[in-house]
């Protein structure tokens, strides 16, 4: 029995044998998925919408509405000192009456999903900052790089007069 190093490759690459002569003579790529598909037995959407807290079965504990949440850091602030409240509530039940830290444990729980909620809410606001700030730092580097080149050029030409002044 013999095996190969490498497999052989798949059967579709003779589509693209003529591809170096003639670019347009490949098949086009299939189109992009659209709406929900399934991979690997899992059910999957295209659309990159944030299910709401109650979609999720999760009591929302900030405000709700559609503009309610236009302040992200009053809201994270205000979950977080809840959060470091039912901590110490947690600390001192668990010190005082052990067989009572479930309920608590729940609501920390609950105060961790709100604040994953509402910084995964943000991600989509960072996502833009980011690529905005990858896109003026390019626009710096070329800036720069075509500075460097009429400096280079302008310097050539000086040289060739100097050359062309010496003959």
């Amino acid at each position: 029995m013999s095996t190969a190093t490498y497999p052989p490759p798949p059967p579709y690459y003779r589509l693209y044998k003529d591809y170096i002569q003639n670019p347009k003579s490949a098949p086009e790529p299939p189109p992009p998925i659209e709406g929900t598909y399934t991979l690997f037995g899992a059910t999957y959407t295209t659309d990159d919408v944030l299910p709401s807290l109650e979609e999720q079965g999760v009591r929302q504990l900030y405000p709700k509405g559609p503009n309610v949440v236009a302040d992200f850091k009053k809201e994270l602030r205000s979950l977080n000192r809840e959060l470091q409240l039912h901590l110490l509530e947690l600390a001192d039940v668990l010190v005082e009456r052990p067989s009572q830290y479930a309920r608590r444990v729940e609501d920390i729980s609950l105060i961790f999903k709100n604040l994953h909620h509402l910084l995964n809410s943000l991600r989509p606001h960072q996502a833009r900052a980011t690529l905005i700030h990858i896109l003026e730092l390019q626009i710096q580097r070329r800036k720069q790089a075509v500075e460097d080149i009429k400096r280079r050029r302008e310097e050539a030409q000086r040289l060739l007069k100097e050359a062309l002044g010496g003959l």
